[in-house]
C-alpha cells in the first residue's frame, strides 16, 4: 500500500488525467471553421498578410489532427485559430513524451502509437506501478496538471465553483469550495499552505489543497460542515 503522500498524489492524477481526456479532444472542435468563442463572438478574421502562414499552420494542425487520432473538423477555407494548434501540438507531445518516460522508468516496453485520450488511459493504468517512485508520482502530477490548465485556457473554459459553509481547516478562512466536475472541494485562499508531505500547493503557487470525495467526511468534521452539503453542492449547476 502506498504512503499517505503518495496517495494523494494519486489521487491528484486520476482527477487531472479525467479532466484532460474529457476536455482534449474539444480541441478540435476549436479548429473547426466558424467555431463561436465561449463569448458568442465570432473569430477575428486575420490580417491579409499572414494568409500564407495561417494556410501552412492549418496544414500543419490537419496532419496533426490525423496522425493523433482526432477528428478533422472539415477543410473549408475559415482560418484556423493558431493558439488552438499550438495547444493541440503541445499538449500531444506532452502525453506522448510523459507515456514513454513513464514506461522507461518502470522497465516497460516502448509504448504502441495512440490518440491522446488512449495514451492517457494507458499511463492511468500504471498507477500502481507508479506508485513505487514518488517522484515519478509527482513528475507525472505535474506534468497532467499543467497540460489540462493549458487545455481549459484554450477552451476558455470556467469550471463550476460552488460555495461551502465551514473555515479551511489549514488557514481558518471561509474560503472552501466545491468544484463538481472534478468531485473535489478545495481551498482556494491563494495564501492558504497546508502541511501535508508532498502536496502541491506547498510548491505552486497556482495549486490549491484538494480533498477528494474520500476524504469529505473528514473534512466536514475539520471545517464545521455536513457531508451532505458537500455531497449537494456537487450537484449544483451556476446561475
Amino acid at each position: 500500500m502506498a504512503e499517505p503522500a503518495v496517495e494523494r498524489i494519486l489521487t491528484d492524477i486520476a482527477l487531472w488525467t479525467a479532466t484532460l481526456a474529457r476536455q482534449f479532444p474539444e480541441l478540435a472542435e476549436e479548429l473547426a471553421p466558424g467555431r463561436r468563442s465561449p463569448t458568442g463572438a465570432p473569430p477575428t478574421a486575420p490580417h491579409p498578410g499572414r494568409d500564407e502562414l495561417i494556410r501552412e499552420e492549418r496544414r500543419e494542425a490537419l496532419l496533426l489532427q490525423q496522425r493523433h487520432g482526432l477528428a478533422v473538423p472539415g477543410h473549408g477555407a475559415a482560418p484556423i485559430r493558431l493558439h488552438v494548434s499550438d495547444a493541440i501540438r503541445d499538449i500531444t507531445d506532452g502525453v506522448v513524451e510523459l507515456e514513454e518516460a513513464v514506461r522507461a522508468r518502470l522497465g516497460l516496453p516502448r509504448p504502441g502509437r495512440a490518440a491522446v485520450p488512449e495514451r492517457l488511459r494507458r499511463t492511468a493504468a500504471l498507477l500502481d506501478e507508479i506508485a513505487a517512485h514518488p517522484d515519478l508520482a509527482r513528475h507525472v502530477r505535474d506534468e497532467l496538471r499543467r497540460m489540462a490548465r493549458r487545455c481549459a485556457r484554450t477552451l476558455g473554459d470556467t469550471e463550476t465553483v460552488v460555495r461551502v459553509s465551514g473555515r479551511c481547516p489549514w488557514c481558518d478562512s471561509v474560503s472552501l469550495r466545491a468544484f463538481p466536475d472534478r468531485r473535489a472541494v478545495l481551498c482556494v485562499n491563494p495564501a492558504c499552505t497546508c502541511t501535508v508531505e508532498d502536496c502541491g500547493c506547498q510548491d505552486d503557487p497556482a495549486y490549491r489543497h484538494l480533498w477528494p470525495e474520500a476524504e469529505w467526511h473528514e473534512l466536514a468534521d475539520a471545517a464545521g460542515c455536513r457531508t451532505e452539503e458537500l455531497e449537494a453542492a456537487m450537484e449544483e449547476t451556476p446561475c
